[in-house]
């Protein structure tokens, strides 16, 4: 998933009425559309860098130059786009969202909330978003690494005695990207669009001037040269399969970007803009190697004009630094959505702006992202050796949100058995196509980014196996809550009670907080009022302000304890101290209308797991949950709590 700041500051502009009506609409409309081309298409945007030339040149240049190849590839490549991107994601699955949002964890958390008739269906599914969300990680990795790499080797044909400082400089680019990360995107996020929307205009004049010369190559947009080509050529087609689908990389942004941008923007800049430039392109760079096949070496830049081949390298670099970004945020985005749904512990998490949410930063993926970047930029050395390493990854990822797709709209939207089946039929065909071929790529690094996603998903389900254990012996130690209470107010003579607020920080809300308990049993004292709050996330991506409070006073109406519930959004801030404000400001607040949030106590449970002999999980998964849980974030720094103002006391917790 991609959040960035221009999505929801343009949602708001949308929105927006006043006396102007419908000049304001379609202002609203035209800065969403902007936003969508500086973030959704980066990264498809700027495939065209490589994708042709690595189907040319890959296997020792198995694909031939021949007119029934040229024209296969390029039917081929256009066909999957249609297919793939308009077809199925601007066509279909943008219309299935969750509260708005869409992506793989979003799907996830849609196939969580359904009833299936099996539960071990439901698990299944559940299993295949977590190992999509991993495999996120693995194409967040390449895309850096082939995308600046790509337009920094334009430099090889525009200036060719520097082509030994290609891949210095693309190092230095990639680090200087990941350390401008804690500053957030809002700097250069006003550029994105209008940067985009100018790539986008020269790349399509540029096929379109060849196409316009040689219009002969319009016909490889008939999908018979793509079949005859995969007919009469077999293994050299089956091969080509794989490079392909380089074509269709980032497609996955259109779907996780639509809660911050819309549907309707995001297909107006598909069909009016993205879909012809890269068309008109790819056509361009055919033509181009028809006429002159030694041109295979780098078919984009010398599409271009002598003249405007170093400009375009430096316009090339900053897309492919744009498209970077997307990847970089998105995975930012999907690890925050990883630990509200309780697949991954609280890790440091630093919002980079005052006023948009979801622009956060995550130092720890941030700095394993910038290293294996630039490990694979120096270990490759080229684009085109790093394209041997991309595809099985995306295209594992699509046809999981084919099936996780398909699933919903059974189950949800009540879609006829025969139509999800017609659905699985000509999205699963293609899609198994194109990750069949790109299995041959295993070997020759293809195993990188499925490593990656192995690890990433048996750090997911370790931890939400070990959760689902923890939990119940954590719960049975607390012992409920209102029984607790009803003892307090017995207790004769009664506890004492000193001046303040104390707030007890407790994720389940039936039971009693171990450091309440704590404090009544062994210091023998309470606060004069106490607050025990407990946070819910809920498996929708934002709750409204005016359902997320509820309050409860456990029975007493007099005793200064109550409960305060806080229903978030997967997407929404866990801050505990805003929570406070916003309760403190409701009419129902009883004893904790207008506090001073500045003033309050927080108290902490914190559990030490202790690893044991009980069933349930493998030795090795138990000391990989103590692993990741000895590293987990501070609960301060992740409910945004003053450390001068906590207390934290600690209890033991089985596993």
């Amino acid at each position: 998933m991609i959040v960035d700041a221009t999505g929801t500051t343009s949602q708001n502009t949308a929105s927006s009425t006043d006396a102007s009506g419908h000049r304001t609409r379609k202002a609203g409309a035209t800065a969403l559309m902007l936003g969508a081309l500086g973030v959704v298409f980066g990264d498809i945007g700027t495939s065209p860098l490589y994708a042709m030339q690595t189907v040319f040149t890959a296997d020792n240049k198995a694909v031939g130059t021949s007119a029934d190849q040229v024209y296969g590839v390029v039917s081929l490549v256009f066909w999957a786009i249609t297919l793939i991107v308009s077809v199925k994601y601007v066509g279909f699955i943008l219309r299935t969202d969750n509260d708005g949002e869409g992506g793989i964890m979003a799907l996830t958390a849609l196939i969580q909330k359904l009833d299936f008739r099996s539960t071990r269906t439901k698990v299944l599914l559940v299993a295949l978003g977590i190992l999509g969300a991993s495999l996120f990680y693995g194409d967040g990795m390449i895309t850096p690494a082939i995308s600046v790499l790509s337009a920094v080797e334009g430099l090889k044909v525009s200036a060719p005695g520097l082509k030994d400082y290609v891949v210095p400089l693309t190092v230095v680019i990639v680090i200087g990207l990941f350390a401008i990360q804690k500053y957030g995107t809002a700097l250069v996020g006003g550029l994105f669009g209008p940067v985009m929307t100018v790539w986008f205009l020269i790349i399509g004049v540029a096929g379109a001037a060849e196409v316009a010369a040689h219009p002969a190559i319009v016909k490889a947009l008939s999908p018979s040269y793509g079949a005859q080509f995969m007919v009469h050529h077999g293994i050299v087609a089956f091969i080509a399969l794989a490079s392909v689908v380089l074509a269709v990389t980032g497609a996955e942004a259109l779907y996780a970007d639509m809660g911050h941008f819309g549907r309707k923007p995001i297909h107006r800049a598909w069909f009016y803009l993205v879909f012809p430039a890269l068309t008109l392109n790819y056509l361009g760079q055919g033509s181009l190697i028809l006429r002159r096949p030694e041109t295979v070496s780098n078919p984009f830049f010398l599409l271009m004009p002598h003249w405007s081949q170093f400009p375009m390298v430096i316009l090339a670099t900053v897309a492919t630094v744009i498209a970077s970004q997307a990847v970089i945020s998105g995975a930012f985005s999907v690890t925050r959505q990883a630990m509200q749904l309780g697949f991954l512990p609280h890790m440091t998490i630093r919002h980079t702006s005052e006023h948009e949410i979801g622009q956060v930063y995550v130092p720890v993926v941030n700095w394993f992202l910038c290293c294996t970047v630039t490990v694979l930029v120096i270990g490759f050395g080229s684009s085109a050796s790093l394209a041997s390493a991309y595809g099985v990854a995306v295209t594992a990822t699509f046809m999981l949100n084919t099936i996780l797709f398909l699933a919903v709209a059974r189950v949800l939207k009540g879609v006829a058995p025969w139509k999800i089946a017609v659905g699985a039929v000509v999205f699963l065909t293609s899609e198994t196509a194109f990750f069949a071929a790109n299995l041959t790529k295993v070997v020759h690094g293809g195993w990188l980014p499925l490593l990656v996603a192995t690890l990433v998903f048996t750090v997911l389900s370790t931890w939400r196996r070990g959760r689902a254990i923890v939990t119940p012996n954590r719960t049975a130690l607390e012992g409920p809550l209102r029984p607790f209470v009803d003892e307090v107010d017995a207790l004769e003579p009664p506890i004492h009670r000193v001046d303040g607020v104390a707030v007890f920080l407790n994720a389940n809300i039936e039971t009693t907080p171990l450091a309440l308990r704590a404090n009544v049993e062994h210091n023998h004292t309470l606060h004069k009022t106490v607050v025990i709050l407990s946070m819910m996330v809920e498996k929708v991506p934002h709750i409204p302000d005016a359902e997320r409070l509820v309050f409860d006073d456990l029975g007493h109406t007099d005793d200064g304890i109550i409960h305060l519930t806080a229903r978030l959004g997967f997407q929404d801030e866990p801050d505990v101290p805003r929570i406070l404000r916003q309760a403190a400001l409701r009419p129902d607040a009883g004893e904790i209308a207008g506090i001073d949030v500045e003033t309050v106590s927080y108290f902490l449970s914190r559990i030490a797991i202790v690893r044991t002999n009980a069933k349930g999980m493998q030795a090795w998964r138990k000391r990989l949950f103590l692993t990741i849980a000895h590293n987990a974030a501070s609960p301060v720094d992740y409910f945004g709590l003053p450390a001068d103002r906590c207390v934290i006391m600690g209890a033991h917790v089985p596993v």
